[in-house]
């Protein structure tokens, strides 16, 4: 009867949660215990909160970057996106005294026209997402420079660091992560934005054929992800309280990872934003726990490195098996 008990427990679990979802829960959990013993400063509240407001810089990127790739592109411009985002706000605000909304308005601006740009060459010139990405990395990473001439932009006004602050107990930038990841599930679950996104990823051609608008939709996504690399940059700034041309360097490999990790497919069309929840903790447990335990940073790009190939290949297996 306990058994009979136990295993409708579980199929319950599975209808509630993807299977794969679920195996990346588990894979968080087990990762968890082990930080726990290598390091007995891990299991506790404050570091738990420190992970949550660490996370939801790259977060807040992996969701944007969850659209990208769900239709089969990806993003590798999002570091220098945050970087070029923070000078411009950092110049606005400290170097021309510019009030505090203008300014916000204006890097937020900038991110999303740097994604509406990254889009338009993808669906309407053609050019793979890869190279177009990369070379707007290059790009908007030279602009970061020259905007202060490589020089950092600090000392900002309290009103704007509040940015970085608690509501109730909770870090600010937490609750804007809970409220994008709302956002999120609601646009892929009942929006033409995201029925559209799997369906292009999934099947470029067919979705032409049966009359949607690809080059737009492509576009969209990836001009959602712009605006929430400036979002983003805002929230780094703030909790930073400067912004330097070298910010966001690597950020577009953990945001990667956090989707791929999440499962959602390198190859398009598979997905969800629970998974890259879970990919995004996951990413903040081993950084966290890797600066615990003082691992090198060339260490530990390498393990994220390792991290992504594993979880394309689990991909790539998982879809073997099924054909």
């Amino acid at each position: 009867m306990a058994d009979n008990d136990f295993q409708k427990g579980i199929n319950g679990l599975k209808k509630k949660i993807p299977v794969n979802d679920l195996g990346t829960l588990v894979a968080l959990v087990l990762l968890c215990v082990i930080m726990s013993i290598l390091s007995p400063r891990f299991f506790m509240l404050a570091n738990f909160k420190n992970i949550f407001v660490q996370i939801s810089i790259i977060s807040i990127i992996a969701v944007g970057m969850t659209f990208v790739i769900l239709t089969g592109g990806i993003d590798l411009s999002v570091g220098s996106t945050v970087a070029f985002c923070g000078l411009m706000l950092g110049t606005c605000i400290v170097n021309l005294k510019m009030p505090i909304l203008p300014a916000l308005l204006i890097a937020i601006t900038a991110g999303t026209l740097v994604g509406f740009v990254n889009g338009i060459l993808i669906s309407k010139l053609n050019l793979p997402p890869f190279i177009a990405t990369l070379g707007m990395m290059s790009i908007v990473r030279g602009a970061a420079f020259s905007i202060t001439g490589g020089q950092p932009v600090y000392t900002y006004p309290k009103a704007f660091l509040s940015i970085a602050g608690n509501v109730f107990g909770i870090p600010i930038p937490i609750i804007i992560m809970a409220v994008i990841f709302a956002a999120a599930l609601y646009l892929l679950k009942y929006t033409k934005l995201g029925r559209y996104s799997y369906s292009i990823g999934g099947n470029e051609a067919a979705s032409k054929l049966s009359g949607i608008n690809v080059p737009l939709y492509k576009t969209a996504v990836y001009t959602i992800l712009g605006f929430l690399c400036s979002i983003s940059s805002i929230i780094l700034v703030a909790r930073l309280d400067s912004a330097v041309p070298v910010a966001g360097d690597g950020y577009e490999l953990d945001a990667i990872a956090a989707v791929v990790i999440g499962g959602t497919s390198m190859m398009g069309g598979e997905g969800k934003i629970w998974g890259t929840i879970i990919g995004s903790l996951i990413m903040g447990v081993v950084s966290n726990g890797l600066n615990l335990l003082a691992t090198p940073q060339g260490m530990q790009r390498m393990i994220k490195g390792a991290i992504i190939i594993v979880a394309v290949l689990v991909d790539v297996f998982r879809k073997r098996s099924r054909v």
